[in-house]
C-alpha cells in the first residue's frame, strides 16, 4: 500500500462505501452523495461477487487521490472492507483516514453467512489507526446485537445502538438519514483540531464522548 505524508487542510472528503451489492437509490448512502458536496462513492466494483483484495485495493486507491484528509462512510460489508483496508495498510493515527463512521457492519464469521462474504472472513480484531462510531440495528438480519457491540470493542469504536431498524439500509425507510449524517458531523468534529490537524487517540476518543454525551467504554481490542 502507498504512504501517506499528512498536510494542514481541514475540510475532509467523504467517501462512501457501499456493501454487497452496492447501494441503491434510495439508499441513505446514494442521497448523501447527490446532496453533499463533499462526499463521492468509492467505486469498488464487482458489487454482486465481491473480493477482498481487490476491493482493499480499490479502497486504497480512492483514499490516496483524495488529496485530503478522508472520513469513511461504511455499510454492511464495506465496513469489513474498512477493517481489512486498516488491517492491510497500517497509518499513523488519523492520517489519512481521520475517521470514520461505520454502520451496520455484516458479520462475515457466521455460520450462515452469504458465500459472497465468505472471502471477507475473519473479521479483523485490531483497533482502527482513527476515532470512529459503530452504528448497529437491535433486529438486523446481517450482524446480532451482542456481535455488532464486540466488534466495536475490538475496532475501538464507539457503539451506537438505535433500535429495531432492520440493516439501515433503503428498506429501512430513513431517507436521507438526518440522524447518521449528525453522527458524521461528531466524527469529523472529533477528528480534527481547530487547526485541521489529527488529534490524538485519547483526545479524539474523548471527543466523541462528550459530543455524544454518553458513558461508554472505547474497546481496545
Amino acid at each position: 500500500m502507498g504512504s501517506f505524508a499528512p498536510h494542514d487542510a481541514v475540510s475532509p472528503t467523504i467517501l462512501t462505501v457501499p456493501g454487497l451489492g452496492g447501494s441503491g437509490a434510495s439508499h441513505w448512502q446514494t442521497l448523501w452523495e447527490r446532496s453533499r458536496l463533499d462526499t463521492v462513492r468509492v467505486e469498488l466494483g464487482m458489487w454482486d461477487t465481491p473480493h477482498r483484495n481487490s476491493w482493499v485495493t480499490k479502497l486504497d486507491e480512492a483514499i490516496r487521490q483524495a488529496q485530503a484528509p478522508v472520513i469513511l462512510v461504511a455499510h454492511s460489508l464495506g465496513c469489513i472492507a474498512v477493517a481489512w483496508w486498516a488491517e492491510l495498510a497500517p497509518q499513523p493515527y488519523g492520517w489519512p483516514v481521520a475517521g470514520a463512521l461505520l454502520v451496520a457492519p455484516a458479520d462475515v464469521d457466521r455460520a450462515d453467512a452469504p458465500r459472497e462474504l465468505a472471502g471477507f472472513a475473519p473479521v479483523p480484531h485490531g483497533p482502527l489507526p482513527f476515532p470512529s462510531i459503530l452504528v448497529s440495528s437491535t433486529d438486523d438480519p446481517w450482524v446480532a446485537p451482542a456481535r455488532a457491540h464486540s466488534m466495536a470493542a475490538e475496532w475501538g469504536s464507539h457503539h451506537v445502538e438505535i433500535g429495531a431498524q432492520g440493516h439501515i439500509n433503503a428498506a429501512s425507510g430513513l431517507g436521507a438519514w438526518h440522524e447518521g449524517q449528525e453522527l458524521l458531523d461528531r466524527v469529523i468534529g472529533a477528528s480534527r483540531d481547530g487547526r485541521g490537524h489529527a488529534r490524538p487517540p485519547g483526545d479524539a476518543r474523548a471527543m466523541l464522548t462528550r459530543t455524544l454525551g454518553v458513558e461508554q467504554r472505547l474497546g481496545q481490542g
